[in-house]
């Protein structure tokens, strides 16, 4: 099946020609790289790639990053190789193999509508603490915030079925925070498969990246940052109005039932306010494609669940800590609640 090797390559040394030979001598002969703007000192490396490998060399005249030649890449494929089922994605910097490369080949044969990874294991001896504690660290933020549980969310070994080729030239990203938003949005629509690869760092010489910690981690978190500040936009609106509809309701029903007051208003203010956050988080948030029935039945037996528990500890709260005012018991009660709810949405009723 056609599948072509996409490898960019900003600046790089010996090791991309060392890679291209291995990828020919395998017997895959269909390589792309992309030279990111890296100037006449490199020349040389893609001027061997194209006339010792006939591989096929797309140039930036300035480096524009790893998501922007990515995204050229695939635009490149997607006109000239119209029978393509999808591509594999490789480093440049001798961390990828032409064995595991095949390997992610062979799985996206057999799954041609998944997102398959190359993921190494960080637990082995030899690897610098800087990529084992930065690739754990997005792991687990990975998993908190966007409900996507990976065990490498950096590797860049990566074979991308076509139809979702399509749809990631549309994707935001230029550099490095590509890679990242390229998980976000494969949740719902693109199954992942991990296959476990070599893990592969030279301990002889310092390895050569061109990954600024500070700069591009900034923009890996803020694609993050802004699903869940969305969540936070969505849940505080709805927050303010079953505040809102808790203070009115107590004030209606206090008089009529002094102790079961604060479990009425508080039944009637989250019914109100979880059919509004419901179509915000399916349409804004989360822009599901669940089906209505589906999204909508586990989304409302979760407010039930979360309606009973705010309304027992809210009233235990109220005559535990009679001091208080109800808000404030319901304030703390609640956000409590809140992060409870969004890991339980985020993985489990909008997909």
């Amino acid at each position: 099946m056609n599948m072509p090797i996409v490898i960019p390559a900003y600046e790089p040394d010996d090791n991309l020609l060392a890679l291209c030979q291995s990828l020919v001598e395998s017997g895959l002969t269909n390589i792309v790289i992309i030279d990111d703007g890296s100037g006449a000192d490199y020349g040389r490396i893609f001027e061997d790639a194209k006339e010792l490998y006939h591989c096929i060399v797309l140039k930036h005249a300035v480096n524009m990053g790893k998501g922007r030649a990515l995204k050229d890449a695939f635009n490149f494929l997607m006109n000239e190789q119209k029978d393509l089922i999808g591509c594999v994605t490789a480093d440049s910097d001798g961390q990828h193999t032409a064995r595991d490369i095949k390997k992610c080949m062979e799985a996206l044969e057999q799954n041609h509508n998944h997102l398959i990874l190359g993921c190494r294991d960080f637990n082995l001896p030899g690897i610098p603490l800087k990529s084992t504690f930065g690739n754990k660290l997005t792991q687990k933020v990975c998993r908190c915030l966007c409900g996507i549980s990976v065990s490498d969310t950096q590797t860049g070994l990566r074979a991308i079925p076509r139809d979702f080729m399509k749809e990631l030239l549309n994707t935001d990203g230029e550099r490095f925070e590509f890679e990242t938003k390229m998980l976000v949005e494969s949740k719902g629509k693109f199954e992942i498969t991990e296959v476990a690869i070599q893990t592969i760092y030279d301990s002889k010489t310092e390895h050569k990246t061109h990954f600024d910690p500070v700069r591009d981690s900034i923009r890996i978190y803020k694609i993050f940052g802004r699903m869940f500040f969305r969540f936070i936009l969505s849940s505080l609106s709805s927050f303010v109005l079953d505040i809102l509809l808790f203070s009115l309701f107590c004030t209606l029903f206090r008089g009529i039932s002094p102790f079961w007051y604060v479990t009425v208003a508080t039944a009637f203010a989250r019914v109100i306010s979880a059919a509004y956050n419901y179509l915000i988080n399916y349409a804004l948030v989360f822009k599901s494609s669940e089906s209505h029935r589906n999204a909508a039945g586990k989304y409302f037996c979760l407010a039930i669940a979360q309606m009973c528990m705010s309304a027992v500890f809210v009233t235990l709260g109220v005559w535990a800590f009679a001091f208080l005012p109800e808000v404030a018991v319901k304030v703390i009660v609640d956000t409590i609640l809140f992060f409870v709810s969004y890991r339980i949405q985020n993985q489990f009723i909008f997909k």
